[in-house]
């Protein structure tokens, strides 16, 4: 969970006709699948897809994260740079110690347009516990791939290593029964 504050300002007051001090604004926000499914409800668009967001659609994925639910536009459209850097850090952070030792430029993806009801599908085929639904979305990405990984059937062997096998259990018989061949 990500708290930001974003900071008050001074506001003139039209009914007592003087400025006032609007105090410091506190989120808490939470990048999940949650609301990432509060938001595709919303925009009824894939988030996690290739085209760009507007600045609308990103202001309505900080509210899906919100867990306040009433937070007013208003304060939303005070946000920082340093705010706005915030929330993209947090989205982009890997928040987990599992790494995979992948071959560089190896990283394939998938053609298939990634939803909320997708990942939740994913989850429930894997047993992963709903629970997790609340975990930043990265670190349930990475649970998804270790299990994946985990029960992936074993890999065939190439032919250069079948011949080099073949080779060696040869050489080793050749030993043991003291032949040529």
């Amino acid at each position: 969970m990500l708290r930001i504050t974003i900071p008050g300002t001074d506001a003139f007051d039209e009914q007592l006709e003087k400025f006032v001090t609007v105090g410091d604004v506190t989120l808490e926000l939470e990048h999940s699948l949650v609301s990432l499914s509060k938001w595709e409800s919303i925009y009824e668009k894939p988030f996690l897809g290739k085209d760009p967001k507007t600045t609308e659609e990103t202001l309505g994925y900080v509210i899906a994260m919100c867990s306040a639910p009433d937070i007013s536009l208003d304060s939303l459209a005070k946000l920082t740079d340093e705010n706005v850097k915030q929330v993209n850090d947090y989205i982009d952070a890997k928040m987990t110690a599992t790494w995979f030792n992948e071959a560089s430029g190896s990283k394939s993806r998938s053609t298939e347009t990634i939803t909320s009801e997708l990942i939740y599908y994913w989850m429930i085929t894997l047993n992963i516990p709903f629970e997790c639904q609340h975990w930043h979305l990265n670190r349930l990405f990475t649970l998804i791939k270790v299990f994946n990984k985990k029960n992936a059937p074993a890999k065939k062997m190439g032919k250069q290593e079948m011949i080099q096998q073949r080779n060696s259990l040869n050489d080793q018989r050749r030993a043991q029964l003291n032949t040529k061949g």
